[in-house]
């Protein structure tokens, strides 16, 4: 048979279990004390073999059969294929080494093959019988198959939690374990493992990858199942510490073992129907997702999106299981397809040799029927020839393929090996871990100080077909030596979710919270459960499950939806605003009155009136209201630099000139009947001379004030934020508010003063009345600006430019109206009291 040289011991040693399997009660090769292997052949160096052909043991004692020189106890078990496999799998890898002229010539390898039976008892035996140098299985000599082994090292064993107990019993001996399925990230302590190596990543690198697929797919409520040992157990807190990172939560999580009662699994199944999740992440071994797959056909599971570990999300058996189509739609992470040639062959050569017939890739020979595929051993279908597991068989063959290359190294092989050389396990174990080598396939194998290969993954996904078969379909990859981010990368190609939806589909426990409003999580609840509160005025959130809200900078606010900032709208008092409109209007209305009293004036410059009025300060008065009234325009518009420096000095030299004018005439119809008192001459000190230089005196200690407050400290526009949120004011700051104050207390010293002398002079006679007049003006004028100071101080934004305009205004309208438009009324309309007579007469005084 090609690529077996004889059929011999061992092959009759399979012959033995498989024939055992096909009786009621299958069998379990139970050995007694010390153990004797399943499978054997000799060789210069012996390599051992731990793997489960049975999976479960049901220890009741029947009877001891005697074959081939090896004590049987009938133990109720059920036959594993897939470890059959993998032990074909290193036969076939010793095979392919022994006949190679290009490593280990002329040294031949020996192999020595346990079935643990899935038990951690007798696998713990099995390890000390490896351990053993020297194993006397019969008090026979000359029993065949009987042979003194020395293991220098151990391929095995299959699972995570075996392993663990075998690593801690050789670890002293420093025996080298090189496992090809056990991927308990547990086994990297090299303090508790020194030992152990794998051809399959840890277990680490495979959570994260999963934490990072139910991520990619938003899903951040799920649930988890895991095998209640170091496989499920460790691989399940790695995910679950990556998943909280990454913003996913677990609803439960429950474990159990295939061992566990019917009722704990139907608990796991109870929690699993109650919870609110949709996902479902199982780290579970093959044998107990076989096992919860049974007892869920009980229960209507399907809806579920399952996610699922290396260990089961590629086996063919668990689909064949799947009877309900539970799993349809899976996802997980797999170790990546490979191909190792010659292996399908050689499995397929121990069928047709154990059954006597022929594939049909084989010539027909009369003497043998045709092989199906699904001869009869334990009464139900196998899955022997299924070539699905070959990523795994790969490593097996990966394992013994690295012991071989240290070996090779050891013996300082050439042509010929040096067989004279000690070989220790120390040894063989320091060479293991530094070998680098690549397959006939071109695959690199080495490990590294944690005794791992390099961690990458297939991402499978299960699409069954109408005939109910399911395809594992590659749908990306997962590379752990890639940066963060960019380690997992999914294909342009559909998936197939749970119920066959090409929906992803939703799995969260609570909405996802839209710009515009913040997560608060709810009390004594996960992380992922979350209510969606509204951001605040001013604050804004444009990005989906905002944790916070984010402030607007001081110059924007938040739109109504609250997802983003908008610039504020500036305002200031304009010319297009209807208040600015009647502002203005104001304005130039008291400019046009101001300029037609002017011309009535000037029209009778000649007249007693306005000759007994002094003529030249009344025309100043003039010029100056026109210019009071002006001035409240350049408060008016958007501020800027100049308009800022302009409006306040303007608006306190001219209005100082103003009062000044008022003052002058009032202390002139004062001081004229107080001269004709005998014995006084007070006029020559106010004469027109004196008057224009007492005019020019008081506005010139305003316009140093003005000139002082712009030099040290000056207006400019500034932006108010504080008096509206969703406004921004444009205004003149004061920049000195001592000079401010100083202008208008400077105007309010003149006002009073003009008031004073108005006042002292109430009793002038009737035709003579100017002083009342002024006297009215002030009282006005004070009113208005007395008014003005709080209304000032409390006004908002430009609020407060329009009381200072209407205070402006106001005054000068009042200095207007109570000075000139009498003289107006009595030119216009009473010309008959414009002359000197009238101007001379004589009446009795009245009281003010």
């Amino acid at each position: 048979m090609q690529g077996w040289p004889e059929l011999g011991c061992a092959l009759w040693q399979l012959v033995v279990l498989v024939s055992f399997s096909q009786t009621e009660e299958p069998t379990c090769v139970q050995i007694g004390d010390p153990e004797i292997a399943q499978l054997s052949q000799d060789g210069d160096i012996v390599l051992g073999g731990i793997f489960y052909f049975h999976s479960t043991l049901d220890y009741s004692l029947l009877l001891f059969y005697q074959l081939t020189c090896r004590p049987l106890v009938n133990l109720k078990s059920s036959l594993n294929f897939r470890e059959f496999q993998f032990a074909q799998t290193m036969l076939f890898a010793i095979e392919e080494i022994n006949n190679s002229t290009d490593l280990l010539p002329g040294v031949s390898l020996g192999y020595n093959i346990y079935d643990t039976c899935g038990s951690i008892p007798k696998t713990i035996k099995v390890a000390l019988a490896l351990n053993n140098e020297n194993v006397n299985t019969s008090s026979n000599s000359d029993t065949l198959c009987t042979k003194p082994v020395q293991v220098q090292a151990i391929v095995g064993e299959t699972s995570s939690s075996p392993s663990t107990a075998i690593g801690t019993l050789i670890g002293p001996f420093h025996i080298p374990l090189i496992s090809h399925f056990a991927t308990c990230a547990c086994l990297s302590d090299k303090t508790k493992y020194p030992s152990f190596l794998r051809t399959i990543p840890s277990d680490y690198y495979q959570s994260r990858a999963l934490a990072q697929l139910v991520k990619h797919f938003g899903w951040t409520w799920v649930g988890a199942v895991r095998t209640n040992d170091d496989y499920g157990n460790n691989g399940m807190a790695t995910f679950t510490e990556t998943a909280e990172q990454l913003g996913v939560c677990l609803e439960y999580s429950v474990s159990f073992f295939r061992t566990d009662s019917t009722e704990k699994i139907h608990k796991v199944i109870e929690t699993i129907q109650a919870s609110t999740s949709k996902v479902i992440v199982a780290f579970v071994s093959h044998l107990d997702m076989d096992v919860l797959i049974h007892e869920m056909a009980n229960y209507n599971l399907t809806g579920y999106q399952w996610v699922g570990s290396e260990s089961w999300i590629s086996d063919s058996q668990i689909a064949v299981v799947d009877k309900n189509h539970i799993l349809d739609g899976a996802i997980g992470v797999s170790i990546p397809n490979t191909h190792v040639s010659g292996l399908r062959e050689f499995i397929l050569d121990f069928w047709e040799t154990l059954f006597s017939c022929k594939f049909k890739h084989e010539k027909s020979d009369e003497n043998y029927r045709e092989c199906t595929g699904q001869e009869d051993l334990t009464g139900v279908e196998n899955s022997f020839t299924d070539m699905s597991l070959m990523p795994i068989f790969n490593n097996v063959y990966k394992g013994v393929y690295a012991v071989a290359h240290a070996l090779h190294e050891i013996l300082g092989c050439g042509k010929i090996c040096n067989n004279n050389v000690q070989l220790d396990p120390l040894t063989i174990l320091q060479h293991i871990q530094k070998i680098h080598f690549k397959t006939k396939e071109g695959e690199e194998v080495y490990f590294n100080e944690n005794g791992d290969p390099a961690a990458k993954y297939e991402v499978i996904n299960w699409q069954p077909r109408e005939n109910g078969i399911v395809d594992f379909i590659t749908v990306g990859v997962y590379d752990a030596s890639l940066p963060f981010d960019e380690q997992l990368k999914l294909q342009n190609r559909s998936i197939l979710w749970s119920q066959g939806s090409n929906q992803v589909p939703v799995s969260m426990c609570s909405e996802k919270c839209p710009p515009g409003t913040r997560k608060v999580l709810q009390k004594g609840k996960p992380v992922c459960c979350h209510d969606c509160i509204g951001c605040a005025e001013g604050e804004m959130s444009n990005i989906t499950d905002a944790v916070t809200c984010v402030r607007c900078p001081p110059e924007s606010w938040s739109n109504e939806r609250r997802d983003a900032c908008v610039k504020k709208e500036a305002v200031f008092l304009s010319y297009n605003e209807i208040m600015g409109i009647l502002l203005t209007t104001a304005a130039l209305f008291g400019t046009c009155v101001t300029a037609i009293v002017t011309i009535i004036f000037y029209k009778n410059r000649k007249t007693p009136l306005v000759r007994a009025n002094n003529s030249e300060l009344s025309f100043l008065l003039l010029f100056s209201l026109t210019l009071c009234f002006l001035c409240s325009l350049t408060f008016i518009g958007q501020p800027s630099k100049w308009s800022c420096m302009l409006r306040h000095t303007a608006f306190g030299i001219t209005f100082v000139l103003c009062l000044s004018c008022v003052l002058g005439k009032t202390m002139v119809v004062l001081m004229a009947f107080k001269a004709t008192l005998p014995g006084r001459n007070l006029m020559k000190w106010f004469g027109p001379t004196q008057q224009r230089l007492s005019v020019l005196a008081f506005t010139l200690v305003q316009v140093i004030i003005c000139i002082l407050w712009l030099s040290i400290s000056p207006p400019f526009p500034s932006k108010n934020l504080k008096e509206f949120k969703e406004k921004i004011i444009l205004e003149c700051a004061l920049g000195s508010a001592v000079g401010f104050w100083s202008v208008l207390g400077y105007i309010g010293l003149l006002a009073v003063l003009c008031f004073v002398f108005a006042f002292l002079a109430r009793k002038l006679p009737d035709n003579f009345n100017e002083a009342k007049f002024i006297t009215f003006s002030m009282l006005i004028f004070c009113a208005v600006w007395i008014t003005f100071i709080p209304a000032y101080v409390s006004s908002p934004g430009n609020f407060s430019v329009a009381v200072e305009i209407f205070a402006i205004l106001a005054s000068t309208f009042g200095l207007l109206i109570c000075i000139f438009i009498p003289k107006c009324y009595i030119m216009l309309l009473k010309p008959e009291k414009n002359t000197k007579k009238h101007m001379m007469g004589k009446g009795p005084p009245k009281a003010f």
